[in-house]
């Protein structure tokens, strides 16, 4: 499998929606997890993330221009234990109640399916990954377009390479409806030595228009340290 600069692909699809990246640093010291949204509506760019006591959540700008909440606020980031999970929806609620009762990541999503957001049934993507820097990604999707069938994808990565990570969004690209993201999680490098630089390289890559919050942790492998950070188009 080739292995990709973020970057170049994040330049190269002014739209992939939202995105999830997990992979292990240069120096195989550091996990490293990202989590990005974008948006297309007022409703859907009026967002920021905030701090919560065990992660974050999406939390409207400007509250008074709010059209619909139900998929745009939900906590993406969570941790339960050593786990952080990280997910584009109030997925990330049910995988941590399922982790809690003993659950895998694939029993835990089993009463899910991709969002109900007709024509384009957004995927809901999440990741899990444990204290070791092992992580899972996976994707529901519907079967092109279809709403009567859902295909559950997950991606299992034990033991991760220093120096790589792998990407999945929602979308490939712009479109009406938009098209939903295909294949394996995409092989990428991971070179930048701390969280904030890692921050900085995929935030001046997402495109101007469409960006709207990112969040950045780099995990110590050694102590469970977390060094997190934030940015947001409106500040």
């Amino acid at each position: 499998m080739n292995t990709y600069e973020l970057s170049a692909l994040l330049r190269g699809n002014p739209y992939p929606g939202r995105g999830i990246v997990m992979g292990r640093t240069t120096d195989g010291k550091h996990a490293a997890i990202a989590y990005f949204i974008m948006g297309r509506s007022e409703n859907s760019r009026n967002r920021v993330f905030v701090e919560t006591p065990d992660g974050i959540r999406t939390q409207a700008f400007d509250p008074t221009k709010v059209s619909d909440p139900s998929l745009i606020i939900y906590a993406p980031v969570r941790r339960l234990g050593s786990y952080t999970i990280v997910t584009n929806g109030d997925q990330t609620d049910t995988i941590r109640e399922g982790l809690a009762a003993g659950k895998t990541l694939e029993q835990s999503l089993m009463p899910r399916t991709f969002e109900p957001d007709k024509p384009n049934y957004t995927p809901r993507i999440s990741g899990l990954m444990d204290g070791f820097g092992n992580y899972i990604l996976s994707i529901l999707k519907s079967a092109e377009g279809d709403p009567m069938s859902c295909r559950r994808c997950y991606f299992h990565y034990e033991n991760p390479k220093a120096g790589q990570g792998h990407f999945i969004h929602t979308y490939m690209g712009d479109g009406d409806p938009l098209p939903s993201f295909e294949g394996e999680p995409e092989q990428v490098a991971i070179t930048a030595p701390d969280a904030e630089t890692f921050a900085n390289e995929i935030w001046s890559s997402l495109n101007e228009d469409n960006k709207i919050s990112l969040f950045v942790r780099y995990i110590d492998l050694s102590n469970g340290a977390c060094t997190d950070v934030i940015l947001n188009k409106h500040q």
